[in-house]
């Protein structure tokens, strides 16, 4: 850490900034943005406490490029100044903007690669697995898929659709016992969207207001 500092006051000095505060997160990674010491940093820049915030290293900011990403965004953003020592990075210079956009697009190339493969291993597993252990789906009792989409072209709501299956005792293509409005929905189709990566929460960057500064 003391390296780290004496690294920060020669590059403030070189370039001559005015460190504001200094903050640090004692037994803290950068694995996320949830961080004491970087949150503190965070709510003072966006209230206009500082122009922008210095780290000796990336991995003391973030280690996620998805993270990193979404910080260098909310710089951007805001108009603020993020400047990394090692790697060399300042976003107030051309140079250091090119090389967020190179970020971005690498955190938005992680993000589709790894929904890729976990799509590409859930099929690898669904397609190993014993016949016997598969669960089985609506395409297999395809008289039942049609009675039901019947019924929801006649105007029959979901619930209602449901309770009629359940009355008559009709176990659900799951082999279960009890129908639900999801479950018939489901079987028209409709599929949940697929999660996304929570965003990171960051402080909303106060503005000034026009003719104070």
């Amino acid at each position: 850490m003391s390296a780290q500092r004496l690294a920060i006051e020669a590059a403030a000095e070189a370039n001559g900034w005015t460190i504001t505060a200094w903050y640090r997160d004692d037994g803290e990674t950068g694995r996320n943005t949830i961080r004491p010491a970087l949150r503190e940093a965070l709510r003072l820049i966006a209230e206009g406490g500082a122009a922008g915030l210095i780290a000796a290293k990336l991995d003391r900011v973030a280690r996620s490029v998805i993270d990193f990403a979404e910080l260098l965004a909310w710089f951007t953003a805001g108009g603020k100044t993020l400047a990394i020592l090692d790697p060399a990075l300042d976003t107030s210079t051309p140079s250091g903007r090119l090389i967020a956009n190179i970020f971005a697009s690498v955190a938005e190339w992680e993000t589709d690669t790894i929904a890729a493969r976990t799509s590409e291993a859930l099929q690898a597993k669904r397609a190993a697995g014993p016949i016997s252990t598969k669960r089985p789906a609506v395409a297999d009792d395809l008289e039942l898929a049609g009675r039901i989409l019947t019924m929801r072209e006649s105007g029959m709501t979901l619930t209602r659709i449901a309770k009629t299956l359940n009355a008559e005792q009709v176990p659900t293509v799951r082999g279960g016992t009890t129908w639900r409005g999801s479950s018939v929905q489901s079987v028209l189709g409709y599929r949940r969207p697929p999660a996304t990566r929570k965003r990171a929460d960051l402080p909303e960057i106060q503005w000034p207001r026009r003719g104070t500064g």
